[in-house]
């Protein structure tokens, strides 16, 4: 059995979805992961299960990560194509066990109609350190490099509701 990275351009995208969440300022929701060495911020996001509605996926993974309910969000939008991100090289081979080059995601456009205090990271299973508010235009220097194409676009399809 080898050990070494599988080729990027052989493996498949992981189906995934993502969630823009605004607050009644339209500042973002982002949070900083606890795997990351680096000051990197994320919007939530993750996989989708198998058979897995996109848009249930997304909200799932919101409130895994979030502790924030379906019902404290309206869903605004859809970005209109299926948007994707590449893992660097490094990284092939050691997330998800090795089985994505990367994920394609859906994503979603929401409003947050809870208050901060129903904001909670310590969820059963932790993903991050520490979240805030930030504007929109910031995002793409907040986030881990390999990402900040997959930003660009998602901040471009929801641009109009953002203003």
């Amino acid at each position: 059995m080898s050990s070494a990275t599988p080729d990027r351009e052989t493996l498949p995208y992981r189906p995934g979805a993502g969630v823009m969440l605004i607050n009644r300022e339209n500042q973002v929701f982002v949070a900083q992961r606890l795997d990351s060495t680096l000051e990197a911020w994320q919007m939530p996001q993750g996989g989708l299960d198998d058979g897995e509605d996109a848009e249930d996926g997304a909200l799932r993974e919101l409130e895994e990560e979030t502790g924030i309910t379906r019902d404290k969000v309206e869903v605004i939008a859809r970005a209109p194509e299926v948007l994707l991100y590449d893992l660097p090289e490094d990284l092939v081979g050691k997330l998800w066990k090795g089985k994505w080059r990367g994920q394609r995601q859906h994503w979603f456009l929401c409003r947050f109609r809870g208050e901060d205090s129903d904001i909670d990271i310590e969820t059963e299973h932790p993903e991050f350190r520490a979240w805030r508010w930030a504007d929109p235009e910031t995002l793409p220097a907040m986030i881990v490099p390999f990402k900040r194409d997959l930003y660009e676009k998602v901040l471009h399809a929801f641009r109009e509701w953002l203003r």
